[in-house]
């Protein structure tokens, strides 16, 4: 969907649907949110409650590190009435990102997970979700909505599991069997019953890919992931200094890691195309890290605006560009990192004296 697309809708709502009273509401809502952008649209009755066992355990074995809000979050997780109170279905949603990876231009460059290259998808899919329900609650006579995208305290891919929109695999991912692991999960949760669809079991088999490729062993079992090992929560949710162990099995990776989804069977060479809106922005695919580390930190803000990846703030992104240099291991980087050696943030200097250590 191009940025024109976008823009209309949203600007105004879309009535060229056949929203008739006589439309069955899985009907009405599927339309409605296709024409939205949403690529896949299913169904779960709301009892019983998806992933809070498994949840549970997450959180007891403390594998999710310093995500304290996962702890906070996790009643009404738990009990999805204390969100709506009269909810009796969920629809879970799902939207396609991929798109090719730019070439590598090599030199002093570092890698970005893909869901980041193009726009924030907490903004882009919140919007249309605001959008979409408020449309569903004008078309459908008592409706009533709660609605979230990531940030909402839902387990959308259990919810995803429950529903058929995709499996859990073995690397904790939502999979679409044969198509790709590589789209966004939004929920609504609804105050009328839908027709459930159907889950779809598991489709790894003994294959184990993804558990043999992740750098760091983040999988302490198929399908459960230690955050605190886990490449992505390093670069993006952890704010101290990263274990020396850890830093060298941490590669070029800048940003988040692809490395457990690259590698599955599911995801072909070219998977199901995503929204025009998420593909590579101009050196958001991969980051010059020379720059990143020079930049002040409102260059840095202001460069990354309307992306993910200023997640992880000025003094996040200098860390895990010092160790991607340190993991490049060229000597060009040299005089860039000792420029920068005694930098004020204790985390960003410790990474910039590892790099250093193994440029040698």
């Amino acid at each position: 969907m191009g940025v024109n697309t976008l823009l209309q809708l949203c600007i105004s709502p879309i009535y060229t649907i056949d929203m008739s009273s006589t439309a069955a509401p899985e009907h009405q809502i599927r339309e409605m949110a296709v024409s939205y952008g949403f690529d896949e649209v299913r169904f779960a009755l709301i009892d019983p409650v998806a992933g809070i066992k498994e949840y549970d355990r997450f959180l007891s074995e403390s594998r999710h590190g310093e995500m304290k809000w996962m702890k906070t979050s996790r009643p009404p997780r738990a009990e999805p009435r204390e969100l709506l109170p009269t909810v009796q279905s969920i629809v879970v949603l799902g939207m396609h990102y991929a798109h090719m990876r730019p070439p590598d231009p090599g030199g002093l460059t570092g890698k970005v997970a893909s869901y980041a290259w193009g726009r924030d998808y907490h903004n882009l899919i919140g919007k249309r979700l605001r959008r979409l329900t408020r449309q569903m609650r004008d078309t459908i006579p008592g409706l009533e909505t709660y609605a979230g995208v990531d940030s909402r305290p839902i387990i959308e891919r259990a919810w995803a599991q429950q529903s058929g929109l995709g499996f859990i695999g073995k690397n904790a991912m939502a999979i679409l069997p044969g198509q790709s692991s590589y789209f966004f999960l939004a929920a609504i949760l609804v105050n009328i019953p839908l027709t459930p669809t159907r889950p779809l079991g598991d489709h790894c088999g003994t294959c184990t890919r993804c558990l043999v490729a992740c750098p760091t062993d983040a999988f302490t079992a198929p399908g459960q992931l230690d955050a605190r090992q886990c490449i992505s929560y390093l670069t993006i949710e952890h704010r101290g200094a990263i274990p020396d162990d850890l830093k060298a099995k941490m590669g070029r990776w800048v940003f988040g890691c692809d490395d457990c989804q690259d590698i599955c069977p599911h995801n072909p060479n070219h998977p199901i195309a995503g929204a025009d809106d998420f593909a590579p922005r101009q050196g958001h695919a991969w980051l010059d890290l020379e720059w990143i580390l020079d930049a002040s930190d409102e260059a840095l803000m202001k460069h990354f605006q309307g992306s993910p990846i200023r997640r992880p703030g000025p003094n996040g992104l200098k860390r895990n560009a010092g160790i991607s240099l340190g993991n490049l291991g060229d000597t060009a980087a040299r005089s860039c990192l000792k420029r920068h050696l005694g930098h004020p943030n204790d985390t960003v200097n410790d990474a910039i004296r590892w790099a250093l250590e193994q440029i040698g």
